[in-house]
């Protein structure tokens, strides 16, 4: 019989300490806020169109109180003035200088040495054909657009969401005859709505306001009636009608929370599309009335001086383009962070 193997001591070694082994390891929890939260600053995108749209709505606030100008001031003699910044103007650069196409050749033109106490005026934007400051102009007319950006948000959540909800709630007849309506009201075209209201009522801001509240939410309708016949016959749902909950509760406290992030996403990219609108409508010339500014109706007064004063469309274009763009990207940047699934459709 063979001698059995002895081991030392030291022949085994534990891979961890067994005090140690015992330890259970806690980690810290996150709320969900703060990993949507989290999410959304890691999106590069989403961060430059938060803080660019928060630029533009301080602006928008104090633009027109620090020009020294009102909107609607015509100065006589401060027509068609090139911009002229404090400061850069010693740069050589936005100091009121600009380049005119003659018969003959180009000529450099400062009109603000033309004018008594020129010294001391100072237009940042420039001026229009009338002599008002574009400046001041420009950002009066972001806070249409930031009115507009408003009022779609509204009526996405106020009539979109609810009129959504309920008819895919109930379905049925119900839903039937809320669709049909909705199909009818999504076959008249927008600018036939808003030629007739003008047709009604004065063009203005209310005309506008009207034309997005009868047909802006549609979208957001479509979205909320889909989910609501998908979480419809969930289990919590069932559970919450069998402790008796009425329809509404449910509505509003057991479904709306699992789809808040869905409407949230859809309601952001409704925003450039009613400030485009607005815009649309402007240029065309059936927007808010003169001497009222908006970007749409700055950018359509000024395209005809395109040729011979391009800077006076610059200002407008810039700041529509930069508040839509931002619009999107903050949206997307909810929906990355509110929905990651998404990204993998």
């Amino acid at each position: 019989m063979d001698k059995p193997i002895e081991f030392l001591p030291n022949d085994f070694e534990f891979v961890k300490d067994t005090d140690g082994a015992m330890i259970d390891e806690v980690y810290s929890g996150e709320s969900f806020w703060k990993n949507i939260l989290r999410r959304i600053v890691k999106n590069k995108g989403a961060v430059v169109g938060f803080f660019s749209i928060m630029i533009i709505l301080i602006m928008a606030l104090i633009g027109p109180e620090i020009s020294g100008y009102t909107y609607d001031q015509q100065i006589s003699g401060h027509e068609s003035m090139a911009p002229r910044i404090p400061g850069l103007e010693k740069l050589g650069i936005f100091d009121g200088t600009e380049t005119l196409k003659t018969s003959t050749g180009e000529m450099e033109v400062n009109k603000y040495e033309q004018i008594s106490g020129g010294e001391d005026v100072y237009h940042w934007f420039g001026t229009d054909v009338l002599g008002r400051d574009l400046f001041t102009r420009t950002w009066e007319g972001t806070r249409i657009s930031l009115y507009i950006a408003l009022v779609a948000v509204v009526v996405d959540v106020l009539i979109g969401m609810s009129y959504g909800m309920i008819s895919g709630f109930y379905g049925g007849k119900v839903d039937m005859i809320m669709q049909r309506v909705m199909e009818i009201l999504n076959g008249i075209p927008s600018l036939v709505v808003v030629t007739l209201l003008i047709i009604v009522l004065k063009p203005g801001l209310l005309s506008i306001t009207i034309a997005i509240a009868l047909t802006g939410w549609i979208g957001m309708s479509r979205i909320a009636r889909a989910s609501m016949l998908k979480l419809k016959q969930s289990e919590y749902v069932l559970a919450a009608r069998t402790m008796g909950a009425k329809d509404f509760p449910i509505m509003y406290k057991e479904i709306l929370p699992n789809i808040f992030s869905q409407l949230l996403i859809m309601s952001m990219f409704s925003i450039p599309s009613a400030i485009f609108t607005e815009a649309f409508l402007a240029f065309v010339g059936i927007g808010i009335p003169v001497p009222m500014a908006s970007l749409g109706s700055l950018i359509s007064e000024n395209f005809k001086s395109l040729t011979t004063h391009f800077y006076m469309i610059v200002p407008p274009v810039i700041v529509l383009a930069v508040l839509m763009l931002s619009f999107n990207m903050l949206a997307d940047g909810l929906r990355d962070a509110l929905d990651p699934t998404l990204k993998e459709v």
